[in-house]
């Protein structure tokens, strides 16, 4: 996706995987939300009911991550602004600028509100199954944890602590796979050969929507400022990029995998049923691997949720792109202590949860087309335009967004309804 004549000049000296590893910070933190206990039990719902048939859907949702991310990384550093900075600042038209500017603000800050007890609770699950300790007793002090540490404004020791989630993630659920030694020919062709099953296609928007997430298009225009402020950047934000989302893919492709080999055919009720399974294979180590995997996977969702809320925020209200901000603070808090009431109470929001869907359904289609418009806003990005194949590839993906979006909508109404 190379989008400008300046960036085509070759790098000084030829960079080695070591050298490259060595940039991954922003997309690191991109990845660490969206490996939630949502995704972990997705992937492990969707390997159990169709064993690899819907490995496409996480490959497709890598793809169209890494394609808008990459978008929306560029924005920050050219324009040293967030998302949120031009969703305000495109639109002339009143009714378009506040009726974006808000939709935005609610869906985003609902959605992450609307998760944020299910993040801490997947958290504390996984210290639970071992402890024996109560979730709703673990789950509060998780969240104060994160109260604490998003209050203490240093971008750099979260950056630090993503990054190592996303390593401990990595070892346990890509480990776990290949001990299941699954079939490779099934692989490649339920990765490449996409299908729809009989009653899957709710499974598949599922998938792709715990990836492709639209509060991380606004974290991650913020954060790449953080690290980034040249154009001569973007060769380095684009490898964190692709190699953070793409970690982040293979992670929750593996738990997909570990359940279609070991647990197909049966009912799941969250991701901790897996270890029972695993018994066999890894012994007494089962528990011990699941428990570890969900609590880093809970904990990293739950320390991005309210990140992304307030980071958003704060960038569509112009209250600038700094943690230390009494404002951005104040949202954080306000995030991250309705998740703690709600992981202490076990309370299960369905109406909240149904409405959260239902904004993210029309949320995504309508950041992924803006995101569009504003890469091709020469004022904004001057040379650092969309090339033709990065509006062709971003085209495909608000598309396909806007399909299963409308789906996604439809269905949260009917539920809700019934």
């Amino acid at each position: 996706m190379e989008t400008t004549k300046r960036e085509s000049n070759p790098e000084p000296q030829k960079r080695t995987w070591k050298d490259r590893l060595k940039v991954i910070g922003p997309g690191a933190i991109v990845t660490a939300s969206f490996i939630g206990p949502g995704t972990v039990t997705t992937a492990t719902r969707a390997g159990a009911s169709f064993g690899f048939a819907l490995l496409w859907a996480v490959v497709f949702s890598i793809i169209a991550t890494i394609v808008l991310q990459e978008m929306t990384g560029r924005l920050g550093i050219i324009t040293r602004k967030g998302l949120g900075d031009a969703v305000r600042e495109q639109f002339v038209n009143p009714i378009l600028k506040y009726g974006s500017m808000w939709l935005v603000i609610i869906a985003i800050s609902v959605g992450c509100a609307a998760y944020m007890a299910g993040d801490l609770l997947g958290t504390s699950l996984g210290i639970s199954t071992i402890t024996g300790i109560s979730p709703n007793v673990l789950g509060p002090i998780v969240g104060i944890i994160i109260l604490i540490l998003g209050l203490s404004g240093s971008y750099k020791l979260i950056e630090k602590l993503m990054i190592v989630l996303i390593v401990i993630m990595s070892f346990t659920f890509i480990t776990t796979m290949f001990v299941t030694q699954p079939p490779i020919g099934e692989l490649f062709k339920g990765a490449f050969v996409p299908s729809i099953p009989p009653g899957s296609i709710i499974m598949i928007i599922a998938v792709i929507g715990t990836t492709v997430v639209p509060y991380n298009l606004f974290l991650h225009s913020s954060n790449v400022q953080e690290r980034w402020n040249q154009p001569t950047d973007l060769r380095d934000s684009r490898w964190d990029t692709i190699i953070s989302i793409t970690v982040g893919g293979l992670i929750t492709a593996s738990v997909l995998i570990t359940a279609g080999a070991t647990i197909r055919g049966l009912e799941v009720q969250s991701a901790a049923d897996l270890s029972l399974q695993l018994e066999p294979i890894l012994g007494e180590w089962a528990l011990v691997f699941m428990s570890i995997g969900l609590f880093a996977a809970g904990f990293s969702s739950a320390l991005a949720a309210p990140l992304g809320a307030a980071m958003t925020v704060s960038s569509v209200l112009k209250w600038g792109n700094n943690m230390k901000d009494r404002r951005f603070k104040i949202v954080f808090v306000i995030i991250i202590s309705i998740g703690i009431i709600g992981s202490a109470l076990d309370l299960n929001p369905l109406s909240v949860l149904l409405f959260a869907q239902a904004l993210n359904g029309i949320l995504l289609p309508v950041i992924a087309i803006m995101l569009l418009i504003f890469m091709n806003n020469k004022k904004r990005l001057g040379d650092y335009t969309n090339s033709l194949m990065a509006n062709i590839l971003g085209g495909v993906v608000a598309l396909i967004c806007t399909g299963l979006g409308i789906y996604s909508l439809v269905d949260a109404i009917q539920t809700f309804l019934s």
